[in-house]
């Protein structure tokens, strides 16, 4: 996991926590875990029937194509799946919402993203040396921490009394 530090204030990363889906010479990707938006599944896909009813929200995953809808979840591999952690596997196969019931609800097991992160080959690498971000190992209950909005300053109160201050601050520090 990218946890992004006080000093990165670009606003597509400010004060965000990235799960790194994909990292290699010819690049990375990710997904920010902590952005949820007001969208709901079932506004981008009316047509599936099976979500009516369902009030999860998806999550703005990064701002590359933004229109792509990438699914994280838990369960069992299927075919189009990506691993990403042990439990954790990412997919764009919409096939998933055929039984809903499996992955979403009062314990989600799924989580849905519009865009991910993505840096060419390098630029992460020269980022992490900037201190833009801190490398942690990556953890799948992170991915599904009920309050999502909280995942950034827990992190930050982890990292010791130094960064610990930073937990409470505003977004943007200059509206303090």
């Amino acid at each position: 996991m990218l946890v992004a530090m006080p000093t990165l204030l670009d606003p597509n990363f400010r004060q965000t926590v990235v799960l790194l889906c994909e990292h290699g010479a010819d690049g990375s990707m990710g997904l920010v875990l902590n952005r949820p938006t007001a969208i709901r599944l079932t506004s981008i896909l009316p047509e599936a029937e099976r979500l009516r009813g369902l009030a999860d929200p998806v999550y703005a995953g990064g701002p590359v194509q933004t229109n792509a809808l990438m699914i994280l979840y838990r369960g069992e591999p299927t075919p189009a799946a990506h691993p990403v952690l042990e439990d954790l596997y990412l997919t764009g196969d919409l096939q998933m919402i055929e039984s809903p019931d499996r992955y979403l609800g009062a314990e989600p097991r799924a989580r849905f993203y519009l865009g991910y992160a993505g840096w060419a080959a390098g630029q992460l690498e020269m980022e992490l040396s900037a201190g833009g971000w801190k490398l942690m190992p990556g953890d799948s209950n992170i991915v599904f921490q009920p309050d999502p909005l909280r995942v950034w300053p827990k992190i930050m109160q982890t990292l010791g009394q130094e960064w610990a201050v930073y937990a409470d601050m505003p977004s943007d520090p200059r509206l303090n």
